[in-house]
């Protein structure tokens, strides 16, 4: 066996645990019966802990450090080897015994979570939250920063992210987006009371699962269940799961929960499945990811084009529901602005606002300026400020998100850019694909995926996110794409003159 092949080895069967473990969270939030979350910490911790120690071992450090000056090596192999050893630098500051403690407070602390969100009372989840916030400090510590202890968290999910990059973009927010907010509100409000109908939970099913087969999402390869907080997870490319959520009375919370979702797995299912457990056959970030699953949902799935094809077979699901609605009708409905509670459902224009919050309390807990007990004052405050409303209870409110209790602090942000990356890239799908939206209005979906697949999906984490979005677009992440993209959409919706 080479060097290479020893390297692959290790690294494919610590993979193999790290799926496992995903399989075991993805049973966690949809079939596990209440009783069984003791057991379900230990089980995660227990594989948590092992794949660690493979992937922080001397001896595979030394693999790596002998494969770094390996000349025999082709340029797929360097890039895994490469990127297999800054991973192993990172894990190498945590020890095992952190790594197992972490997986069982996640355990612990969604457990919490979902028990908080039942009962409407963050005083259930406050002690377990907070317990995970100490751990996260930890990690800040033992992975060391240089300016500010989120930046080490942000790392995690896009690499070389820093506050002092973010500061910037999220002052383009405050600045540029109310503007265009102030505007709508002051048009006529469009109407999108027949949302509120009653829509059969299963025939939203049927029609969602009709959707995501037409966007190319492969249901040999993957599947969709219902959650609490939707989601998806891959435990190869072949197995990719993806969660919803349904309200009878509210058509838009399982629809475009199943189209983003179905971004997110679309990704997945596209990546090198010869790549499987190594770094190439990886996701580069999670702002990526979310561009994904943001260009699916919004630039794809609220389109006029969009409607144009679909809207007339939901008609045949939902004939009372829909009776006299015309497409035009429809498609402004599904593109309504209008402050709200809930981030998962949030229009375009004031999602950015939900993610905001989230960045400024998230380092504000870090920083150590807002305890976790006063949360649900600080979240209703900043709500206050920036959307201009509070949310009547916990449950619509600061236990909205499963994030914090697996300890995601530092993923938010990348879902602000992952619509900014959306934005771009489907602006340039827009280009290169010359009858793009003549396609999608005849439900033709499979050269915009082939486009992704060709310019994001195929090199799983070859390139950072900064150096693949100007190899996609022949430029770095621009914010003016998706101003433009909001402003030329928002003012045909709402006739802003």
């Amino acid at each position: 066996m080479t060097s290479y092949e020893q390297y692959k080895n290790i690294t494919q069967k610590a993979a193999d645990l790290q799926f496992a473990s995903a399989v075991l969270g993805w049973d966690q939030e949809v079939y596990m019966p209440p009783k069984g979350a003791h057991y379900r910490g230990q089980q995660l911790s227990t594989l948590a802990s092992q794949a660690h120690e493979w992937l922080t071992s001397d001896s595979y450090g030394n693999t790596l450090q002998d494969l770094a000056s390996d000349k025999t090596l082709n340029e797929e192999q360097q890039n895994n080897v490469r990127l297999s050893h800054e991973d192993y630098e990172k894990n190498k500051k945590l020890p095992s015994s952190f790594v197992e403690e972490l997986a069982r407070q996640t355990s612990i602390s969604f457990d919490s979570w979902a028990k908080a969100r039942k009962e409407n009372k963050f005083s259930i989840y406050e002690p377990e939250l907070a317990k995970m916030l100490s751990l996260k400090k930890k990690q800040t510590e033992l992975y060391g920063y240089d300016k500010h202890p989120y930046d080490s968290l942000l790392d995690d999910y896009e690499k070389g992210l820093t506050v002092a990059i973010l500061d910037p973009v999220f002052e383009k927010v405050k600045e540029q987006l109310p503007p265009l907010l102030r505007k709508i509100t002051n048009a006529q409000q469009v109407n999108n009371d027949f949302f509120h109908k009653h829509f059969p939970k299963q025939l939203q099913w049927d029609f969602s699962v009709n959707v995501l087969q037409k966007m190319g999402f492969d249901m040999q390869a993957g599947r969709q269940d219902y959650s609490e907080h939707p989601f998806t997870t891959s435990f190869a490319p072949n197995d990719v799961r993806i969660t919803t959520r349904v309200d009878e009375n509210n058509f838009s919370s399982l629809l475009w929960s199943s189209i983003h979702e179905g971004g997110h797995a679309l990704y997945e299912q596209g990546l090198p499945e010869n790549e499987y457990g190594l770094p190439l056959g990886s996701a580069v970030s999670l702002g990526i990811h979310e561009s994904q699953s943001r260009l699916w949902e919004n630039c794809v799935g609220r389109s006029k084009a969009f409607w144009k094809y679909f809207y007339p077979i939901l008609q045949q699901y939902f004939p009372a529901q829909l009776d006299n609605i015309p497409v035009t009708g429809f498609y402004k409905a599904v593109n309504k602005v209008q402050p709200s509670l809930i981030r998962t459902e949030a229009d375009e224009v004031t999602y950015h606002f939900h993610v905001l919050i989230r960045y400024e309390i998230e380092k504000a807990l870090l920083e150590g300026n807002i305890p976790v007990k006063d949360l649900p004052g600080a979240w209703n405050d900043m709500y206050k400020k920036y959307l201009g409303i509070s949310s009547p209870d916990d449950k619509q409110g600061i236990l909205q998100d499963v994030h914090w209790s697996h300890g995601m602090l530092g993923y938010f942000p990348t879902y602000s850019l992952g619509s900014f990356y959306a934005a771009q890239f489907f602006e340039q799908a827009s280009k290169d694909i010359n009858d793009l939206h003549t396609q999608i209005e005849s439900g033709e979906f499979s050269n915009l995926l082939h486009w992704l697949r060709t310019h994001i999906h195929q090199y799983g984490r070859r390139y950072q996110s900064e150096e693949l979005c100007k190899k996609a677009t022949g430029r770095g992440l621009d914010f003016t794409s998706f101003m433009n993209y909001i402003e030329n959409k928002y003012t045909e919706v709402y006739d802003i003159k």
